[in-house]
């Protein structure tokens, strides 16, 4: 998705500065490559990080000698997107409701598997958290990607996680899983039919997805907000909104300051998650 994201601001962006726009795509290590050489860049403007939140969120508490602070040498430009996770459940767990879910998990307590896409992701970090908040004890079992945890799932090896809904939600209108709720405090304009978990009862639970523009620190603040206001404009016109929500994305748009705050408090926030979950740096 990032790339997919990103893509669709860029392709307006470019005329909109006068410019060309080469996506560059840096893969490995959930994003860290990438946001540190765009840390280490040159911040002349010409160099852009389009990124997810683990990378500036999460990292920093999970990987020993990261080799970029994102607070000292990021310079934050706007928030882009956002989506919820989707919390699903195997069809044969008997669970028709997060009610059902958690009576299920208490009963079986230690018995049920979770599945995520690796130590300290955000569907991890979501789990931990939900766990917490409901008194349940599931086991985590980590894989490559959703579509793994998808099959492990139908072979009857985990019985639940928080997974992004663009690979969800098709295999829940198949049958194959059923959704129990989305992490968004409101419902998710995206997924309107779905409660979130706020509304069954648990208070604040928030776990977003979300996407973002920075550039490295030192980067002329002309230049950063000059983008910031195009990319707003973008990605509130119309057309982008309509295309991020048939991907399950709601159109952000901040100025520095939104994404800064956005940072700020999700680092504080997932810090204190990891640390009760006794995840380790890697």
């Amino acid at each position: 998705s990032p790339d997919l994201i990103a893509r669709m601001v860029a392709e307006p962006l470019g005329p909109a500065l006068g410019t060309t726009i080469v996506i560059e795509n840096r893969p490995g290590a959930g994003g860290n490559i990438g946001t540190g050489m765009v840390a280490k860049a040159e911040p002349d403007g010409y160099t852009l990080l389009f990124t997810i939140q683990g990378p500036l969120v999460t990292a920093p508490s999970l990987v020993k000698n990261l080799g970029y602070d994102p607070q000292r040498e990021l310079a934050p430009v706007s928030l882009v997107a956002t989506s919820p996770n989707v919390l699903v459940v195997d069809p044969k767990l008997g669970a028709a409701t997060l009610a059902d879910f958690v009576r299920v998990a208490k009963e079986r307590r230690g018995q049920l598997n979770y599945g995520s896409v690796g130590n300290g992701s955000a569907s991890h970090l979501a789990m931990e958290l939900f766990k917490t908040r409901a008194g349940v004890d599931l086991v985590h079992v980590p894989y490559q990607g959703f579509p793994q945890i998808v099959n492990a799932i139908l072979a009857g090896q985990v019985q639940a996680a928080f997974m992004v809904p663009g690979i969800a939600m098709g295999q829940v209108r198949a049958g194959r899983l059923r959704a129990l709720g989305v992490t968004t405090l409101g419902r998710a304009a995206s997924l309107p039919e779905l409660p979130t978990l706020v509304e069954q009862g648990y208070r604040d639970f928030e776990a977003i997805s979300w996407q973002a523009v920075l550039a490295p620190a030192q980067t002329p603040r002309p230049i950063v907000d000059r983008v910031a206001r195009e990319i707003v404009r973008i990605v509130k016109s119309d057309e982008v909104r309509t295309k991020m929500l048939a991907q399950y994305f709601s159109a952000a748009g901040t100025a520095p300051e939104g994404l800064a705050g956005l940072m700020r408090s999700e680092r504080e926030r997932w810090a204190k998650v990891i640390r009760a979950a006794g995840v380790q740096p890697e």
